[in-house]
């Protein structure tokens, strides 16, 4: 059985949110630490550790192909949805970002 997403807002804009050089924020909601990745005017929010090694992805990076980089083993993972593209075989929970007239929405 799929459990239904229950929207939150996170932030009115993107400017709110405290990203570090690599446009990387790390938020609570819902009761869930996550990621929040800023790549161009676009958001992305996936689980805040890493699969592997449970390192924090705010202190990672995101590479020219969209992939967040885990600072510790350097595992890429898909912004889009998780998958490790870099061979390891794990997969980062991600979670469906929109902006709204009212503001940026995560799904969890």
């Amino acid at each position: 059985m799929i459990k239904p997403v229950t929207w939150h807002l996170f932030a009115l804009h993107l400017n709110e949110l405290e990203f570090n050089a690599e446009q990387l924020a790390e938020i609570k909601i819902a009761g869930k630490q996550l990621c929040i990745a800023r790549v161009g005017d676009k958001a992305f929010a996936c689980a805040a550790k890493c699969p592997h090694a449970a390192m924090s992805l705010v202190s990672g990076y995101v590479n020219v192909q969209n992939q967040i980089v885990c600072p510790l083993h350097r595992y890429k993972f898909s912004l889009e949805n998780g998958r490790n593209v870099s061979g390891e075989g794990y997969f980062l929970k991600t979670y469906p970002v929109e902006e709204r007239e009212d503001g940026w929405y995560v799904g969890v």
